[in-house]
């Protein structure tokens, strides 16, 4: 199985052809204001913390305390479940270099909210499907068809389906 970042586990919940698009190099987002921001509150939040540590290449977690907790920060609740799995896929992964890391943190500074995510045997085990089906996404010759949702209309790729 090739390597998954957590982008492709986020992009997976969100949105199936979204996903196939990044990973065939098709990458909208350069010029999306809502990924300016995000990448903006990102830079100017938690600023004493040590920030983007890149793991194999592979992940880039926001930060981490004592190799204990690890902490996404996100601007919205918008997508908050692609937002958990991506910080489970973060957990379980380190576990997987064995590492023992408590729990992950989404923080949502704009906000002012923070939620505990944790991963358990479940979660574990759905990953494990979640990944098979990104091999899935990644060996197809062509995307999916456009599954419309409500927040196609805000997202990056939008004028590839639907112009």
């Amino acid at each position: 199985m090739k390597k998954v970042t957590g982008v492709m586990i986020y992009y997976y919940f969100i949105c199936d052809r979204k996903l196939w698009f990044f990973m065939n190099d098709l990458n909208m987002e350069q010029g999306s204001d809502l990924v300016s921001m995000g990448k903006l509150i990102d830079e100017t939040s938690y600023k004493r913390e040590k920030k983007n540590i890149l793991i194999d290449e592979n992940i880039n977690i926001d930060f981490l305390k004592d190799w204990k907790v690890i902490h996404e920060v996100k601007k919205s609740r918008k997508i908050e479940e692609a937002s958990k799995w991506q910080l489970k896929y973060y957990i379980w992964l380190l576990k997987q270099k064995g590492v023992d890391i408590e729990k992950g943190i989404l923080d949502y500074p704009l906000l002012r909210k923070r939620e505990d995510v944790f991963l358990d045997k479940q979660d574990e085990e759905e990953l494990q499907k979640v990944l098979e089906e990104i091999d899935k996404i990644r060996s197809s010759k062509l995307p999916p068809a456009i599954n419309k949702k409500a927040i196609c209309k805000n997202c990056a790729y939008y004028e590839l389906c639907y112009i």
